[in-house]
């Protein structure tokens, strides 16, 4: 089969033949329709000291996918041959205490496909039935692809209630701008997003950002004087990883107001943390999704309401085949982009 590998450790990637992944008893294999890159991809075709650390070639990569399952372990009951589905692309310990608790997505073994084993960057990809997310017949293939960031930007978005409250989104990348399609359908009074990119702020308010800034002219202080608000943001979403958007987020936060930080950052940044305490701010990390509650509520707005569903698919704003992967690739980190998906039908 084709599979986009890591064949070295060093930079690079190359579109190679390989065996077609062995499905055992427990497992579920899937030819792959669509793939979205994702930042990770483009850390690991870099070759940078976290996928030095991290991965072991040669590895198919890949981790946001979508396709037909093609065939069934013995032991898999809830899926059948011919269903579309997306993947979970957390594999989890399952012995761990939080595994044993329910809150699988805290597992400590976590291994993720594309990284510690191999991904869906391939005409076909193996994952335990568990990872399975079947998808209804008639789900647009390119909006199943991305079922993955579409969960990041759910589970961080629906932390807390949103209804009425003022809603600060510190970067437009895919998931950024998804969350901003998730305030807006969870009821926020306003939505305001940031970053440095126009195209990508034009993207967030097509999702139903009341307001973008670009913090290369303006400010969150701003933001608030151009809405009218006297108190702060109530929920703050981090999305970028950068220094300056995490202490603009704090300065312009309410007392008691709860920040939920996606974005890893490239290095380590001071805080102001006697303002985190006086004003009795809540900071969350959050790192994927939560199993399945996030899948649950991504799928339900999804299928219930089409200005979402619409918000969501214009995120992505390039399309290429399999074969095109290197343009995939440029395209992906010029930022002059949404979500990039590779076709591998």
């Amino acid at each position: 089969m084709r599979a986009l590998t890591k064949l070295t450790a060093g930079p690079g990637l190359e579109l190679v033949d390989r065996p077609e992944p062995q499905c055992g008893p427990a497992d579920v294999k899937i030819r792959v329709l669509r793939a979205g890159l994702c930042g990770t991809d483009l850390h690991l075709q870099d070759w940078d000291d976290w996928a030095a650390a991290t991965v072991q070639p040669p590895l198919i990569i890949g981790h946001e996918f979508y396709g037909e399952v093609v065939e069934i372990g013995e032991d898999v009951e809830h899926v059948s041959v011919g269903d579309r589905a997306s993947g979970e692309g957390h594999i989890v310990c399952g012995v761990c205490r939080n595994c044993r608790a329910g809150r699988r997505h805290l597992c400590i073994g976590t291994q993720g496909i594309g990284v510690n084993r191999d991904g869906a960057f391939a005409d076909y990809v193996v994952i335990p039935a568990s990872n399975v997310w079947v998808q209804p017949r008639d789900l647009d293939a390119d909006l199943g692809a991305v079922f993955d960031p579409l969960g990041n930007a759910t589970h961080t978005a629906l932390q807390w209630p949103m209804v009425g409250e003022d809603v600060v989104i510190t970067g437009a990348g895919p998931i950024g701008v998804m969350a901003a399609a998730i305030a807006r359908h969870a009821g926020a009074r306003y939505v305001v997003v940031s970053d440095t990119s126009d195209y990508r702020l034009r993207l967030a308010e097509a999702a139903g950002a009341d307001l973008t800034v670009n913090v290369t002219r303006e400010s969150l202080a701003d933001a608030q004087r151009h809405l009218g608000m006297r108190e702060g943001f109530d929920i703050a979403l981090e999305m970028s990883g950068a220094a300056p958007a995490v202490s603009d987020l704090i300065t312009n936060m309410n007392h008691g107001g709860r920040i939920a930080l996606l974005g890893l950052p490239h290095e380590a940044y001071d805080l102001d943390w006697g303002k985190v305490i006086t004003h009795m701010l809540t900071l969350k990390g959050i790192y994927g999704r939560e199993m399945f509650d996030t899948w649950y509520a991504m799928s339900q707005m999804i299928a219930t309401s089409e200005r979402f569903r619409t918000a969501v698919t214009q995120v992505i704003t390039h399309r290429f085949r399999a074969e095109q992967w290197e343009e995939a690739f440029e395209t992906a980190r010029s930022g002059q982009c949404g979500k990039v998906v590779l076709d591998w039908s």
